[in-house]
C-alpha cells in the first residue's frame, strides 16, 4: 500500500483480508472525519441535541441496532431515525416531553478506520463506549459498541449520511433515552 503526496493511506490488509480497494485521504479529509466523531460525540454529552441533529444530511439515516440483528443481516433496530426530521423529533422528545431520571453520558470514540472512500462517501468504522451518571451514583458503563458511518462532503463540511451504532450487549439497562 502505498500513500500519495500529502494523503495518509486508510486501507490495507486487514486481519489477512484484501481490502476492497485502495482508500486514501487527504490529512485534512481524515482530520475533518475525526473533529465530525468527535463533535457528534460532545454535542451529544451535552445534551445539544438540535445541534447534534446538525451533523446529518437531510435525508439521513441513524440506527441503534444489536450486534446479533446486524451480524444476521436482520434491519431490526432498537432505534431507527429515517431523516433528520426524526433526529429533530427525537431532540424534541427527549428534551421536552419524556420524563426519566437524569443522569450525564460520556461518549469515547476511537480513532476512525476509513474502510472505504469512493463516489464522494467515506465509509468508516469507530468503537465506542458510552459511560453513564446519574445523579449521587457511580458511573457505570452503559452502552459499547462500534459506528459504522457513511459521511458525505456538502457545502457546510462532512455530514452524517448514515450513522450505524452497532451495540455489542443485548442487554440494555431501562430503556435507551438518548441516540448513542
Amino acid at each position: 500500500m502505498t500513500s500519495i503526496g500529502s494523503s495518509i493511506p486508510v486501507s490495507g490488509p486487514v486481519g489477512g483480508e484484501a481490502p476492497s480497494g485502495p482508500a486514501n485521504l487527504s490529512v485534512q479529509d481524515q482530520w475533518a472525519l475525526a473533529q465530525l466523531l468527535a463533535q457528534a460525540a460532545q454535542l451529544a454529552d451535552a445534551g445539544r441535541w438540535i445541534d447534534w441533529a446538525e451533523l446529518f444530511t437531510d435525508d439521513c439515516l441513524y440506527l441503534l441496532q444489536p450486534r446479533e440483528n446486524f451480524d444476521r443481516g436482520f434491519p431490526l433496530a432498537t432505534m431507527r431515525l429515517e431523516s433528520k426530521g426524526m433526529l429533530l423529533d427525537r431532540a424534541y422528545a427527549v428534551t421536552q416531553t419524556i420524563f426519566h431520571d437524569p443522569y450525564y453520558q460520556r461518549h469515547v470514540v476511537g480513532t476512525p478506520l476509513v474502510l472505504k472512500a469512493e463516489d464522494g462517501r467515506i465509509h468508516c468504522e469507530a468503537n465506542y463506549a458510552v459511560f453513564r451518571t446519574k445523579l449521587s451514583k457511580e458511573s457505570t458503563v452503559f452502552n459499547v459498541g462500534r459506528y459504522l458511518d457513511e459521511v458525505v462532503r456538502t457545502p457546510r463540511g462532512l455530514k452524517f449520511a448514515v450513522r450505524r451504532a452497532v451495540y455489542d450487549s443485548e442487554m440494555i439497562p431501562n430503556s435507551i433515552i438518548y441516540p448513542i
